[in-house]
């Protein structure tokens, strides 16, 4: 990098240092602040407008982690973003934000004038509420808010008609995707979500990660010695499910059990979302369902999985308590949606009483290493929406290869059920509605850290979609989008949130 280009890069911390020293010379100081994945002509003539405001201008860029433009998204790093404005002529100094906004750099700086784009013009446009926040900051240490005008043009756009890092089947689906749906059109049905108020049935799981370093073979046993160097620790299970709603609806109402021994009962109430409303019901002589992960420090690989639970199914008072709230909480929700894991939560009289009662239901039967082949979608006699992995399809069909939409019609002659989702990994998903077919859409993920808690998600979001009764192309790219977000995390350590995947649409889509 060339010396002078590397000398106009500083730290925050620094650069707060710098603008203090040059104020107290005189020098009024202009402020811009975004992502800047692909410098543009737009930018360019922005940059110039806001140099023309002051002495000095300063610019931040969004740190990595908080690019929330789907993802696929950042296409540069932050270092080279920063590289890439240093070069600039009319640029004085370039550092990395610290936070998702400038909020905090504004009132760190205290800069003469905060200067955006012109797509800023209309502040209510802004779906994040991001803008009103930093506008507010400028006001408050004295500086003015300004807007450059001129040509506009879309990182995003670009990006993704030039430098897609997607292969040439997905960009093809997303341009056809295009050329049917509208931005507007999408995001519309991401607003009437937040309207609805589900119930989420199912069993809480604590998922815990060991990061660990291997130190080598054991003197005395031949298995391999770790050292454990962290651990962190997620709601998982229904408890996931519920907080991926909680960031989508103004409400959810949650129905679990936790062990009376071991019940991690503050651990879980501290990580449900404010806006869940938890019935925490008790399964006796049990532990809350604890799964353990061994992972390796250096490469993300899982060693080993432990579980600590009990598997039995629910009984005498505690199964009657299960039937008694139940009862009482279907009487007036719209939907609900059942996350089994099949570790005994759900008795024959719950799940009867579901498949009666819910006005419209929403099930994820899953087959997992503590369950598989005892958990069949099949042991519900009928459901409004299912969404199964493709290997849960071949388990209740006894099917390990095949057509999946052939195995999907047998499992439709077992449960009575007019709607289903397949998710199916790096292949995508598969939708299918009696009175529509087959739809079908690519997956998303550029990047894969964890595929735990990746299906809660696409379940989480797809059956308020469905029960809305949005357009099944629609509902397939929403579910993908946001299984993408997932697995670009570890574990249920994001939940989804409204904003963040709708500027994720936003950006696929142009």
């Amino acid at each position: 990098m060339n010396m002078l280009h590397k000398n106009k890069i500083k730290d925050l911390n620094d650069l707060v240092d710098i603008v203090n020293e040059l104020r107290s010379q005189g020098k009024k100081v202009a402020h811009s602040h975004g992502v800047f994945d692909l410098l543009h002509l737009g930018h360019i003539r922005h940059f110039e407008q806001a140099k023309s405001l002051a002495d000095i201008l300063v610019v931040t860029v969004t740190p990595d982690e908080y690019v929330n433009k789907g993802p696929h998204r950042p296409a540069f790093t932050h270092e080279i973003r920063t590289e890439a404005l240093a070069a600039l002529e009319m640029v004085d100094y370039v550092s990395v934000n610290r936070w998702p906004l400038a909020v905090d750099t504004i009132e760190m700086l205290k800069p003469d004038f905060y200067v955006k784009g012109p797509d800023y013009n209309i502040v209510e446009s802004d779906i994040t509420g991001g803008i009103a926040s930093e506008i507010d900051a400028i006001n408050s240490v004295g500086g003015k808010f300004s807007v450059t005008e001129g040509i506009t043009f879309s990182s995003s756009t670009l990006l993704n008609q030039h430098f897609s890092n997607f292969s040439a089947e997905v960009q093809e689906y997303l341009n056809d995707f295009r050329s049917r749906f509208s931005i507007d059109e999408v995001l519309s049905w991401m607003d009437r979500i937040s309207t609805i108020c589900p119930m989420v049935v199912g069993e809480a799981i604590v998922d815990e990660y060991v990061f660990s370093s291997g130190i080598g073979k054991s003197t005395k046993d031949p298995v391999l010695a770790v050292l454990q160097e962290g651990i962190e620790t997620y709601a998982g299970g229904s408890l996931a499910v519920a907080n991926h709603l909680a960031g989508l609806c103004d409400e959810v109402i949650l129905v679990t059990q936790l062990g009376d021994v071991r019940s991690i009962e503050d651990f879980i109430r501290k990580s449900l979302q404010d806006n869940v409303k938890p019935y925490l019901l008790t399964k006796s002589q049990s532990s809350t369902i604890h799964k353990r992960r061994i992972v390796d420090r250096y490469t993300g690989n899982k060693l080993l999985e432990i579980y600590d639970m009990s598997d039995h199914v629910t009984r005498g008072s505690d199964a009657q308590s299960l039937l008694d709230n139940l009862q009482t909480l279907l009487v007036d929700n719209e939907l609900v949606i059942v996350a089994d894991y099949g570790h005994g939560m759900l008795t024959k009289e719950s799940i009867s009483l579901l498949c009666d009662k819910a006005k419209f239901l929403a099930m994820n039967v899953q087959s997992n290493a503590g369950n598989r082949g005892f958990n069949p979608v099949s042991k519900y006699k009928n459901a409004d929406y299912v969404c199964l992995q493709e290997h849960e399809v071949q388990v209740e069909t006894r099917q390990r290869e095949g057509d999946v939409r052939a195995q999907l019609i047998e499992v439709m002659q077992r449960i009575d059920c007019p709607r289903f989702t397949v998710t199916r990994g790096s292949s995508g998903s598969i939708h299918y509605d009696e009175s529509s077919g087959f739809v079908e859409a690519p997956a998303f993920a550029v990047r894969v850290l964890d595929r735990v808690g990746a299906g809660d998600a696409v379940f989480a979001i797809t059956s308020l979609l469905v029960q809305l009764g949005a357009p099944w192309e629609i509902i397939a790219l929403i579910g993908n989008v946001a299984g993408a977000q997932m697995v670009s995390e570890l574990g249920n350590s994001q939940p989804l949130n409204r904003i963040t995947l709708s500027k994720s649409i936003t950006s696929l889509m142009k």
